[in-house]
């Protein structure tokens, strides 16, 4: 299986839209109000022409002049190769380290599935249901919802009930060929009982009925439970992000 690694930012970027994006010099500067770093950093995916100490001390302004702190996302295969080692010296941290995994849809097993309810056309009932779930701060639901109701392609909310109470629930993007898992959450209660494999499996059945050959995610490389979940599943890693965050104040 070849899968360009740029093509999976793009896609993964389309399918977490940032609620504003603005394109400088090759790096994509995605802004939304502060919620989860995926959508308010700059991501320096294509080639630079710009000096980097010109292009970092421009996206520290822009970020600041917004409220935000300057959060970047450097990949192993950013533009210039350089960047991730004079964000270092120029005083930021490395933070939540993740890994993408992919798997060829070619290869999914078959499995057993549980009561899987499809909510792709209420987006309304889902944010109820990832928040009952969740038990994530309601402070962050309308800006999370915002991102959701942005995404322009296909996209499949699905939930999953035992014993008519809600165990798990997630989000699956498909663009092409490819489909992307997003925001897999289960009731605390009700975990290690297999919710969340039924729940993803329902997600990859339905991507593969619309055409698709690839499956996609990124999971926090400390979440050891997750990445075996994925792994058993049949994803491996294709490759792993990282942000950097400023340690202390930024001089001007």
């Amino acid at each position: 299986m070849t899968i360009d690694p740029k093509r999976i930012e793009e896609i993964s970027m389309n399918a977490w839209p940032a609620l504003q994006q603005v394109l400088y010099d090759g790096w994509v500067l995605r802004l939304s109000k502060g919620y989860t770093k995926r959508a308010n950093s700059v991501n320096p995916l294509y080639p630079s022409t710009l000096d980097l100490a010109q292009k970092v001390v421009f996206c520290e302004k822009f970020y600041r002049d917004r409220s935000l702190r300057p959060v970047f996302r450097p990949t192993p295969f950013s533009s210039p190769s350089e960047l991730d080692q004079y964000l270092e010296q120029r005083g930021y941290q490395v933070r939540d380290q993740t890994s993408v995994m992919v798997l060829d849809l070619e290869t999914l097993g078959v499995q057993t599935h549980r009561d899987i309810n499809i909510l792709n056309t209420d987006l309304d009932e889902w944010i109820e249901i990832f928040y009952r779930v969740s038990h994530a701060s309601l402070t962050e639901r309308e800006v999370h919802k915002e991102i959701l109701a942005a995404i322009s392609t296909q996209r499949y909310l699905v939930a999953l009930t035992s014993a008519g109470a809600y165990a798990a629930c997630g989000l699956g993007v498909l663009e092409g060929e490819y489909v992307g898992l997003f925001d897999i959450v289960t009731e605390t209660e009700m975990r290690r009982r297999g919710f969340a494999t039924h729940l993803v499996m329902g997600i990859l059945r339905w991507a593969q009925e619309q055409g698709a050959r690839y499956a996609y995610l990124q999971v926090a490389v400390q979440n050891t439970a997750g990445r075996m979940l994925y792994e058993k599943i049949g994803f491996k890693e294709h490759y792993r992000y990282w942000y950097r965050v400023p340690i202390a104040e930024i001089p001007e």
